[in-house]
């Protein structure tokens, strides 16, 4: 599996660009050429050679069943994507007809006027009635959809076997047992981490809140109200930052760890449990572990209960401004469609937003399942608004576990002052 370390970026690099998003936008489509040439923008990967092989093959597909039509690909660097973007949405002649986008993004383009409400082509395009609900979810703003999803990472548990086997110890099946689990190994091998978690990962801890049934926010009305500070969000918070401290993964060490951080310390041999997505992978193949690690559905809050995982990933989106409307949903569903997906994943590891075609690879690389298995169960999304940019952007949620791992604010205190946050972004948004 090649699926590149850029895959963590959706999550929360990505919101930089809803952030920095220019304000909303009254470009139209200016036509609907049936010829002529389509300008493509794709995230350029760390190796994209076994991405472009994948995308040169349907751009032919797609020219030889489109005469007349000519398609540029250009592989935008991800970290200036924002800057491009922003210039696209302000400036129509500059702006490709189809992009790759965030998919934490949705609601802030759509805001900013940039993308094509698609909810037609979309419900009458064959393959679409296969896509997994919560990837769906992600290309879906106030009931209409602004493109087709493109690949989904979720999380799972990654545990060293030698060292649960050493230490005779069962792989937990709930959360307490997990936290046991942690403490455990790091008494018995105090040179590792029982569970590697980070002060400054966000989409590692979601999954505590939303197995005690906490939620970010609710909808209300036409915007959104955080309940980041609800009973049961408070329990969640509290389940994931018990894990911090010398028992376990101390404060001082873990407080600023990101997902890559908790990634890293695990491939390196350092912590006898991570939560890692199905992009980690090859990050474990190449590291000190390989050979001595298995995957799990990370643990719900009761027996059997797998724990809610944020559905990552990106989407095509068609740019509001294409004179070509026809030809660039064609494209995109081209991008996007199952056999480009099942390409991609045998190229680059990017897991299908289709449940059929992720049943078939699963067959084919039988490591994939418990990430399929964890989808099956009902992963989550951030909330479908374009606040959820600066929020992410800002390191609300990270603020909030650092300070009460710090021990500078309990749980109740902490989560009340992030929610006042959330709210101020939510109201700011509209």
């Amino acid at each position: 599996m090649k699926l590149p370390v850029r895959m963590a970026l959706p999550l929360a690099a990505l919101a930089v660009a809803t952030a920095c998003a220019p304000g909303t936008s009254d470009n139209g489509s200016a036509g609907d050429d049936k010829s002529g040439t389509l300008r493509v923008w794709l995230f350029q990967e760390v190796n994209n050679q076994p991405k472009q092989k994948v995308v040169d093959a349907a751009v032919a597909a797609f020219e030889k069943s489109h005469k007349g039509a000519d398609v540029k690909v250009e592989y935008i660097p991800v970290e200036t994507r924002a800057e491009k973007i922003k210039a696209a949405f302000n400036d129509p002649k500059s702006a490709p007809d189809v992009v790759e986008y965030g998919n934490t993004d949705t609601a802030g383009y759509v805001k900013d006027g940039g993308l094509a409400d698609v909810t037609k082509e979309f419900g009458a395009w064959s393959e679409a009635k296969d896509t997994d609900p919560t990837a769906e979810e992600s290309v879906t703003v106030d009931g209409k959809i602004y493109g087709a999803p493109y690949f989904v990472g979720v999380r799972a548990l990654y545990y060293r076997t030698d060292v649960f086997k050493d230490l005779k110890l069962d792989v937990p099946t709930t959360q307490t047992q997990l936290a046991a689990a942690a403490r455990k190994i790091h008494k018995g091998r105090p040179d590792l981490y029982g569970l590697a978690v980070g002060g400054a990962y966000t989409y590692g801890a979601m999954p505590f809140i939303w197995s005690q049934g906490g939620e970010l926010a609710e909808k209300k009305g036409g915007s959104y109200e955080s309940t980041i500070d609800s009973p049961a969000a408070r329990k969640g918070i509290e389940a994931y930052t018990s894990l911090f401290g010398g028992d376990n993964c101390p404060a001082a060490k873990c407080a600023g760890m990101g997902g890559n951080d908790t990634v890293t310390a695990f491939a390196s041999g350092k912590a006898g449990m991570a939560i890692g997505g199905d992009f980690s992978h090859q990050a474990m193949e190449d590291g000190k572990v390989k050979g001595e690690y298995a995957v799990v559905p990370l643990p719900g809050a009761d027996k059997g209960d797998i724990a809610p995982a944020f559905a990552g990933g990106n989407n095509i989106g068609v740019l509001k401004s294409t004179s070509h409307r026809t030809l660039a949903v064609d494209l995109m569903k081209s991008l996007a469609s199952k056999k480009t997906q099942g390409e991609l994943f045998d190229a680059m590891g990017f897991l299908p937003t289709y449940t059929d075609v992720r049943e078939s690879v699963a067959r084919k690389e039988p490591f994939v399942a418990p990430f399929i298995k964890t989808l099956g169960a009902g992963a989550k999304f951030v909330p479908a608004s374009p606040a959820w940019g600066q929020i992410d952007a800002s390191l609300v949620l990270p603020t909030m576990f650092q300070e009460i791992v710090s021990g500078r604010k309990d749980v109740a205190t902490a989560s009340r002052d992030a929610a006042k946050k959330m709210d101020t972004a939510f109201r700011t948004a509209g």
